[in-house]
């Protein structure tokens, strides 16, 4: 596939773009607006300076975005570091594939850690869902995100799939620049992470047609994403809720607008990106003669397996998982204190929850699990 023009509609943005991206971006009365709530001491016209001085991305994220994030981090978190770097080799290219908490934050961090310790960042998948202003594209695939197509069916969709997987290729095989993407559309709001065959399928459309082949080039590193406290978790149980007592349940524009707000400035306490090994010489032992059903199903375990090794886990995990299943088996991985502290929270984020026929022991069953699933799958893993 010619590569020209063929992705112009959801690919990042290049260095030669940004003064008429960032002169865009400074037009728009709903992107200063925004600027200005989250950067009250930085007048308009400094940080329109700002902007336009950088030349290319990587200087723009080593940057400004850096400080940002960092800046957001220190004030909504206990601390926020990564380690397995030695899996992460300069001048390799990978396709990160991670578990996901949290709408914006869980790529973001990961390229500011990369940039702190020098390594290049990665380009982004980001859906379409998420993108409701003009002015929220413009700046993400400014940011090496590109645009994941969705609401969409039938041979729209196969065709968005068909171009997105052809654009990894493209920027993984030949240009040489990482890519990161979620193990699943959209969040696993249990934690129960596991990665979606169709993600797996969609991967291996742009290259060979022989499955393993096509997935073995993107050279795929798992990616481990830990953080101590969900901001979000009461917005999920409470959609546990709603989804329960009404099937058809969706949530709206305003709803994902709140839960990216939530999920950036909301205490996360620490937060661990953990890199994990690459999985090519696991590929390269998988039974050739196996179905492609199969093959897809064996290299998504593979996934998982090593993104649950690679978790970092925190006394509320160990006491969520030893309330639900553990029956005390994890009691020296916390302490008296440690519950209780995990239990003025629990009741913290319950009392955030606002519905009329509010099912306090089912809400309290989805906080643990969220908790409790890093710590169930782990000890499955380390099997």
């Amino acid at each position: 596939m010619e590569a020209t023009n063929a992705f112009d509609d959801i690919r990042s943005y290049r260095d030669d773009e940004m003064p008429r991206i960032v002169d865009l971006l400074l037009k728009d009365p709903e992107f200063k607006r925004i600027i200005e709530s989250v950067m009250p001491t930085v007048t308009w016209e400094d940080f329109s300076k700002k902007l336009r001085s950088y030349k290319t991305v990587a200087a723009l994220q080593a940057g400004m975005i850096s400080d940002f994030i960092f800046d957001l981090v220190g004030k909504s978190s206990a601390d926020a570091d990564c380690s397995g770097l030695e899996n992460v080799i300069p001048g390799t290219a990978y396709t990160f594939i991670s578990n996901h908490r949290d709408i914006v934050l869980d790529s973001a961090l990961l390229c500011v850690l990369l940039c702190k310790y020098g390594r290049d960042t990665t380009e982004i998948a980001i859906g379409d869902n998420l993108l409701s202003y003009p002015w929220i594209e413009r700046f993400v695939r400014l940011n090496k995100s590109f645009i994941v197509r969705r609401g969409v069916s039938g041979r729209q969709m196969l065709e968005n799939s068909a171009l997105m997987s052809h654009y990894i290729h493209e920027e993984v095989e030949k240009h040489n620049k990482s890519v990161w993407i979620a193990q699943r559309e959209g969040r696993a709001k249990d934690s129960n992470d596991r990665t979606q065959e169709s993600v797996l399928k969609m991967l291996a459309m742009g290259g060979d047609s022989n499955f393993l082949t096509s997935i073995k080039s993107l050279n795929i590193s798992p990616l481990s994403l830990s953080y101590e406290y969900d901001p979000c978790d009461f917005l999920k149980a409470k959609e546990f809720q709603l989804k329960r007592d009404n099937p058809e349940f969706k949530k709206t524009e305003k709803d994902d607008l709140f839960n990216m707000k939530t999920g950036l400035f909301g205490y996360k306490g620490r937060i661990h990106f953990q890199f994990g090994k690459a999985i090519n010489p696991s590929i390269e032992t998988i039974d050739t003669s196996l179905s492609r059903n199969e093959q897809v199903a064996t290299v998504a375990h593979l996934i998982d397996t090593e993104i649950f090794r690679n978790y970092t886990l925190y006394p509320g995990n160990y006491i969520a998982y030893d309330r639900l299943w553990g029956h005390g088996i994890c009691g020296d991985n916390y302490t008296d204190n440690d519950c209780e502290i995990f239990d003025i929270y629990l009741d913290k984020q319950l009392s955030k929850i606002i519905l009329p026929n509010k099912d306090i022991p089912f809400l309290t069953e989805k906080f643990l699990e969220m908790y409790g699933y890093p710590v169930k799958n782990q000890l499955v893993a380390s099997k």
